[in-house]
Parts: C-alpha cells; structure tokens; sequence
C-alpha cells in the first residue's frame, strides 16, 4: 500500500497537517477524506499546515482554504521553505510561521514530538459533555452515557464507559482504549467503528465487570482483558 502524502498529528498549538510532494488534487482529496473522518475533531480547530520546500501557487492555496473552510477549520498558519510560496501566501493574508532557525541549517535535524502532552480530567463526564485533545487523554471517572471523548492518541478511562469514545482521531489506527469498564454506546479508534455487542449497559452486573483494552487488529477492534499496572 503507498504511503499517504498527507500526514495529520497532534501537537500542543493544535492539528498539524503536512502535505507531501505528490500530486496536489490528490493530496487535498486525501486531506478532506481524513478531515470527514473525525469531523466533530476538526469542527472549529485551527490547524497548521507545512507544505515544506513546495512552490504552492496563489490558486492552490485558494483551494486548500476552501476545503478547510467548508469542515469548519481554519488554517492557523502556514509552513514553507520556499520564496514563492510565502510571497503567494502573504498576498491572501495567510499567516507565516516563523521559520526554525536551527531545523533550517543544513545537516541539523532536530527531534519534534508527535503528539501534544496528555490531558488529565479529573471528574466524571455527564450526558451532554464532550472532551476534545489532539495527544492522549486519561479520565479518572466515568463516561456516562450521552457523553463523548476525542483524543488523538489514547484514552485511558479509570473509571466506567458508557459515552462515545474515539481514539486516533487523526488517523492513528494504533491507538488503544482502555478503561475500568468498558461498554461503550460507540467506540472508534482510527477509521473504525464499533458498538458494544452487550446489553448491561445500566445494569448491577457491570459491577462485576473486568477492566478491559481496545484495540485494532487485522481491520478490528477487539477487546482483551487489561491488567493495569
């Protein structure tokens, strides 16, 4: 399979999103395609993109608004090594970011994190509640039914779930959720979907229940018997 050329992490200012080199009505396809994956993820964020050493031209940006535009995402600001692109940018008002003046001497690399640090909540989230973080996000207490979670990376729920859980929002098929009790209204992690198959959701026997984690394998989320530590 081909690596995407459009890459969409988590980091502390926010989504960040690289386009590659390949061909640019493609990858603004792939990009809006990953968008409508988690759209309640990207609803009124503001992201940043790095389109790298590209000559990105006056319309192409003009297109690149629009897709953002229409999921309710507004682009931050934008990330180029090249002259043209930067002077096509400014000319729409679209802010710079500020270069690295030492990831941008040649033969320097420097390490960057792919995900923003975790998020702690410390309370139980009631019907109605929703809880956003682009890295991973641990709940000491419950997801009762009617709420709902978004992470990025992981969710780790020290506690009951009985909300809507979504981990890798971004894209990350590798994320995993684990939790106390975990029975889910829906629980997704990357582009997959999955409902609890049981019925005691509300019931006294959840009380007798096993911690568990979720996780993907070959195209499935399963879920084995987590031993926390």
């Amino acid at each position: 399979m081909a690596t995407s050329q459009v890459v969409i992490k988590g980091t502390r200012r926010g989504p960040s999103i690289t386009l590659g080199e390949g061909d640019w009505k493609a990858m603004l396809a792939d990009m809006e395609e990953r968008l409508q994956q988690a759209p309640s993820f990207f609803r009124d964020s503001q992201v940043h993109v790095n389109v790298g050493a590209r000559d990105v031209t006056g319309d192409e940006l003009r297109w690149l608004l629009s897709i953002l535009n229409q999921r309710g995402v507004r682009l931050a600001t934008l990330r180029t090594t090249s002259e043209a692109t930067a002077n096509e940018a400014t000319a729409l008002g679209i802010r710079l970011a500020p270069p690295d003046a030492v990831s941008d001497m040649p033969g320097v690399r420097v390490p960057t994190a792919d995900v923003s640090e975790g998020l702690l909540v410390r309370r139980t989230l009631r019907s109605g509640q929703v809880v956003q973080h682009p890295g991973h996000i641990v709940v000491m207490g419950d997801i009762n039914p009617g709420a709902e979670v978004i992470a990025g990376g992981d969710v780790i729920v020290w506690g009951r779930v009985r909300g809507k859980v979504h981990a890798g929002a971004l894209g990350n098929s590798g994320a995993v959720v684990c939790a106390l009790d975990l029975a889910p209204a829906q629980l997704r992690i990357g582009q997959l979907i999955a409902v609890s198959p049981d019925d005691r959701v509300g019931q006294e026997a959840d009380a007798q229940r096993s911690p568990e984690m979720a996780f993907v394998l070959d195209g499935q989320i399963i879920a084995e018997p987590w031993e926390p530590r």
